[in-house]
């Protein structure tokens, strides 16, 4: 029998995984419920996908699948968690921030035996990260770089009142830890919350934001120190070729997560 997906946010990454498992999964699994705030959004995936599948919200999503994908943003991530443990359904989240400030949920997911799977996203090195983490890890640092118009529309340019415009050099933005940095730009910062949640949480996990003119690419850089030894990892990441916000690694890892799921061999740690 084939493993029911419904998948939550209909826009690129959404998209593209419901595209996936129609065309590539089409053997293990079928996406048979999609949800948007935008039902239009829906539909139209809905009609691009051989599957059809029935649109409907979240709570009638998570109960007719077996395994739901969150794929809509941080302010759904943990509300989606919960509602999925308390129907007892397997997750996949994508708006990792979300799961900042609630981090309890992943230990009620633990006892109630739900799986959680949380990819990568758009930085490498997570695989050493989780295995330094077997014993003491002294510091985690994560340096993000992007074009300045990358922040457009974040809290903390908002607040700051920072003209992004303005900006013609190299130019640090935020520094501080985290849990700050998920607050103040909810929408770029995603990598941080999982280099915490691998970690040591996102209270420790120090981040530094910088605008760049000049780049090309948006840049992670992750700083790692422990008894293991010491781990400096740098990840350019090319825009989704559908969607210029989101980067196409964040999509791949996504991918990558879901064939893991429905393969017997399993590579990394």
């Amino acid at each position: 029998m084939k493993l029911k997906v419904g998948i939550i946010g209909c826009g690129t990454i959404g998209s593209r995984l419901a595209k996936f498992i129609d065309e590539s999964l089409d053997k293990e699994a079928v996406v048979s419920v999609l949800c948007d705030t935008d039902i239009n959004k829906a539909k139209k995936l809905s009609a691009e996908i051989k599957s059809k599948p029935k649109t409907a919200d979240i709570q009638e999503l998570i109960n007719e699948s077996s395994l739901v994908i969150e794929a809509a943003s941080a302010s759904v991530s943990a509300q989606a968690l919960k509602a999925s443990i308390a129907a007892k359904k397997d997750i996949m989240i994508m708006s990792v921030g979300g799961l900042l400030g609630n981090e309890n949920l992943l230990e009620e997911a633990k006892k109630g035996n739900i799986r959680v799977y949380i990819p990568s996203g758009a930085i490498g090195g997570i695989d050493t990260v989780k295995a330094a983490g077997q014993t003491n890890i002294k510091s985690a640092k994560l340096i993000t770089r992007k074009p300045p118009q990358g922040f457009k529309g974040a809290p903390y340019v908002i607040e700051n009142k920072i003209d992004l415009d303005t900006i013609k050099q190299e130019k640090v933005l935020f520094e501080g830890t985290a849990k700050e940095a998920i607050k103040g730009f909810p929408a770029n910062i995603n990598v941080s919350a999982v280099l915490s949640l691998a970690s040591i949480g996102a209270e420790k996990v120090r981040v530094v934001i910088m605008a760049c003119p000049d780049s090309k690419a948006n840049t992670h850089q992750v700083q790692l120190e422990g008894d293991f030894g010491k781990l400096t990892t740098i990840t350019e990441n090319v825009p989704c070729p559908d969607n210029p916000k989101t980067s196409y690694l964040a999509i791949l890892s996504a991918i990558a997560t879901l064939k893991q799921i429905f393969s017997s061999i399993k590579i990394g740690t």
